[in-house]
């Protein structure tokens, strides 16, 4: 008897269902939130989708900066049909009625954190890319070539799926005692928050895994673009200074938008009182970059503005 006892005990004790809090939003702002949600994600979907369609059908813009470029439009649109459609359902029931199953979850979170660790990983490969375009232009070819282009792709989603995959497995191992996800959606610290035992194995490898990925990541930044201001500034080419300050600048806004709306959260973590400023700025952390990265991208690129231009003009043809 004692032992079928602690068995109820351990079944009732490690919950396979949670229950996610998500957004707390006024009743008379719920449709105005959900409607710039779901048009945001639409957007995302179709703008990303469309620049990556292109990047693999047109054969000249199979090259670095767009290939690479591709990778973070796909990156986006994980990231986001992971937690926006859930999110959304979410606000149309009311709090009691948000379950998930524990497992679900736990996939939400891992697909979350490889969205922002390779988020970091991509924009620092293609920092590399652009110092090298810049800084060594004759030997660009023979630096950036196909296989050297895999091998650092590989190398970006490898870091990120290897880091968050030991992020994720020491929350899973853990007891539960809770069910209450006091987040918009699952991600590690959420479901660690669930257990009643030590974290501290946890809480010290989440802080190793952010500061290591975010010193990595702005040092990359500083080291490059320090090199390419240095090569820009001895440099009396102009047709090479507007190059870079051209594609240096649009990475250079993607990756402060990124690493901003990073930042808020991470900040706002520390302080409780504000919560519900939190959980709207993770959601923003998702939606902005989503949203401005094919507009900063896409329509800052010749190649990309002149085949769109080409399509829609065959288009106009073929009718006629």
């Amino acid at each position: 008897m004692f032992f079928s006892f602690r068995l109820m005990e351990n079944y009732t004790y490690n919950s396979f269902t949670v229950q996610l809090e998500g957004l707390n939003v006024p009743k008379d702002s719920v449709y105005p939130v959900f409607l710039f949600l779901f048009f945001s994600y639409l957007f995302i979907i179709v703008a990303n989708v469309s620049i990556a369609v292109l990047v693999f059908m047109d054969k000249n813009l199979h090259q670095p900066m767009y290939l690479l470029f591709w990778n973070l439009s796909i990156n986006d649109v994980l990231g986001n049909s992971i937690m926006v459609p859930r999110l959304l359902v979410d606000m149309l029931r009311p709090p009691s009625e948000r379950l998930i199953s524990y497992y679900e979850c736990v996939v939400q979170a891992f697909t979350i954190h490889i969205y922002g660790t390779s988020t970091h990983t991509v924009l620092m490969i293609m920092a590399f890319d652009r110092y090298v375009a810049i800084c060594n232009p004759l030997r660009y070819t023979a630096i950036m070539t196909n296989r050297m282009l895999m091998k650092l792709t590989v190398s970006a989603w490898g870091v990120a799926f290897v880091l968050v995959g030991i992020l994720l497995g020491l929350t899973i191992r853990l007891n539960r005692c809770r069910t209450l996800i006091t987040s918009p959606y699952c991600d590690n610290a959420a479901l660690f928050k669930l257990s009643c035992e030590s974290v501290v194995i946890n809480n010290i490898y989440g802080l190793t895994f952010t500061v290591v990925l975010f010193t990595a990541s702005i040092g990359s930044m500083v080291l490059t673009y320090t090199k390419i201001t240095v090569v820009c500034l001895t440099s009396k080419n102009k047709s090479l200074n507007s190059k870079a300050l051209k594609t240096c600048s649009t990475h250079l806004v993607v990756y402060l938008i990124m690493l901003l709306t990073g930042m808020c959260i991470i900040i706002l973590h520390r302080f409780p009182q504000f919560s519900d400023h939190r959980k709207f700025v993770a959601v923003l952390y998702h939606i902005i970059p989503g949203s401005l990265n094919p507009i900063i991208y896409g329509m800052q690129s010749k190649e990309i503005r002149k085949f769109l231009s080409h399509l829609f003009e065959s288009k106009k043809i073929l009718p006629s």
